[in-house]
């Protein structure tokens, strides 16, 4: 689709609407009957239409989703309305009234800012992206909090703003990019950005070296569900160089204390994963220090303790087994138990979870965990089952 508008007129909005639930086998047949009342390529776009909105369900809701406009590139890059409506929060509660929104895609973070009271400038330069941005606003009756403009961010003034908010392009032609410099634009710009801002948000990928991130900046990792899905540099908060972990739903929020590394110790009882976001933080002696454990191996993030303790921040296992790596013992053991249902996890392992289940083949009607890692730098399987902590 190179052009919104066919889609914006009220024919293109009843056919949005009939073919809202259209299955993609049905999709052939709706189509060729469609196509008999309706122009071909309004035909096309509005089945496109309807498949985007169907993938976006997960990340918006289906009563945004269903009412929303979609690029590919945009269902894809877009903020989780969960993850944006957290950072809009925060926008707020630094007492925030207006944002430039750089890089503003479809326009997912600037409808979680007009929702939290936020007055919006949101640019793009991408001509389509911009116009799926404006159809958006208006299709969520925020038109008048979100002004979309399409330009080249580099030429935006935002010195009429309270703060500004970057979330550059991280992919190209070959797909992901690592390197911040060769971001969309640069994160050195992106920085330099911020730094003239009264405040800032500065939207990264979750795998930032920390040695990336500036001293002026605080920064957050966000998970949402167990999964990681991104870093923000804050300025302007007044806690430069703070690092924490923000764990949705909730939410939860971990800050760093400069504490130590954990201590190496034998494993205990229980076996604390975790999350992801806690990890990237690199604040698993903050979680390791509240449960009074340590850790299994200097370089894995698991935490073993003796005692079961309530966390947000960690999935806590019950170990029974603990065995040198050697997948006929574990064949054995699973079969001994009658475990079927296996769930692997590994981390400082080689061995795939699916390579590991096909040589087990694991039968029967009961369930495990089975952890591949290191202890005290021997590769180890640790077997055990969730545990539910204490209220």
């Amino acid at each position: 689709m190179n052009d919104l508008a066919p889609l914006l007129t009220p024919e293109g909005r009843a056919l949005l609407d009939e073919v809202r639930d259209v299955e993609p086998a049905q999709e052939l047949a709706v189509a060729t009957r469609l196509r008999r009342a309706h122009p071909a390529p309004l035909v096309s776009a509005a089945l496109a239409q309807a498949r985007l909105r169907q993938r976006a369900v997960a990340k918006f809701g289906a009563e945004d989703a269903g009412r929303m406009y979609f690029t590919p590139h945009g269902v894809e890059q877009s903020t989780r309305a969960s993850v944006a409506a957290h950072r809009a929060r925060r926008f707020a509660e630094l007492g925030v009234g207006s944002v430039a929104d750089l890089c503003c895609g479809i326009g997912g973070d600037a409808i979680a800012l007009a929702r939290a009271g936020i007055r919006v400038l949101a640019v793009d330069r991408d001509p389509l992206t911009a116009a799926v941005a404006r159809a958006n606003a208006a299709a969520l009756g925020l038109a008048e909090l979100i002004d979309v403009r399409e330009a080249d961010v580099t030429d935006i003034d935002v010195t009429p703003y309270d703060a500004v908010f970057v979330d550059p392009a991280r992919r190209g032609g070959r797909g992901r990019i690592f390197d911040p410099e060769s971001y969309s634009p640069p994160l050195s710009w992106a920085v330099a950005t911020a730094l003239a801002a009264p405040r800032a948000a500065l939207k990264v990928a979750p795998g930032i070296p920390h040695e990336a991130v500036p001293e002026a900046a605080e920064a957050e990792w966000i998970s949402d569900g167990g999964e990681v899905k991104e870093a923000v540099l804050w300025f302007g908060t007044g806690t430069p160089g703070a690092v924490r972990a923000t764990l949705l739903p909730g939410p939860y929020g971990l800050l760093s204390r400069g504490l130590p590394d954990p201590a190496v110790r034998p494993v205990g009882r229980y076996l604390y994963e975790p999350d992801g976001a806690v990890v990237r933080a690199h604040l698993v002696a903050e979680v390791a220090d509240a449960l009074g454990g340590g850790l299994i191996d200097p370089t894995i993030a698991y935490v073993t303790a003796d005692a079961l303790r309530p966390t947000p921040f960690a999935t806590a296992y019950e170990i029974t087994d603990r065995l040198p790596f050697n997948v006929k013992k574990l064949k054995a053991l699973l079969r001994e138990r009658g475990v079927g249902i296996l769930t692997v996890k590994k981390r400082g392992s080689a061995v795939e979870p699916e390579e590991l289940r096909r040589k087990v083949k694991p039968q029967g009607p009961r369930s495990a965990t089975v952890f591949l890692t290191r202890v005290a730098g021997a590769p180890s399987m640790l077997i055990g089952h969730p545990a539910r902590p204490p209220v």
